[in-house]
């Protein structure tokens, strides 16, 4: 996305998704990224061979963010309760008790839930829930590009 389109805008939704062949096993993301008010779109998507579905949520958005060249107010639509409320609920205490769970276990996934902070710190996000497979058109294309790249990493 250029600069001066999402200058005019200020404004991007992102569409983000996760997918596990087996969890864990090969699992792949995927993600949209529009400017508000349509037009300009970009598709995304990855893999890897070994992983869970919740690392691939937490990857989808990561790359999302990543994508941005500038900060810019974001809305990342995701169907993952564990991102949503992980980023924008959870992630405050795990980070006052040194990366604990409430019952003083190490966090899952800790190591992607710091890219997914820095990152998101860049841009002002807001983090909104859909409900996955309930037929909204963007949450399942990008749960295909999702499955795309589960397809990509298996050949």
């Amino acid at each position: 996305m250029s600069n001066e389109h999402q200058q005019e805008t200020g404004s991007i939704d992102i569409y983000t998704d996760g997918a596990c062949s087996g969890n864990p096993g090969p699992g792949g993301w995927g993600a949209i990224l529009r400017l508000a008010g349509g037009g300009h779109e970009k598709e995304i998507y990855g893999g890897e061979r070994d992983t869970t579905n919740n690392r691939m949520e937490l990857t989808a958005v990561i790359e999302a963010l990543r994508t941005l060249k500038r900060p810019v107010r974001a809305r990342v639509h995701t169907d993952s309760q564990y991102v949503q409320k992980g980023i924008s609920e959870w992630i405050h205490g795990w980070k006052k008790r040194g990366w604990r769970t409430a019952d003083r276990q190490p966090v899952k996934n800790e190591d992607l839930w710091r890219i997914l902070d820095a990152e998101a710190a860049r841009h002002q996000v807001e983090w909104i829930w859909v409900r996955g497979h309930a037929g909204h058109a963007d949450n399942e294309r990008a749960d295909l590009l999702a499955r795309r790249g589960i397809a990509s990493i298996a050949k």
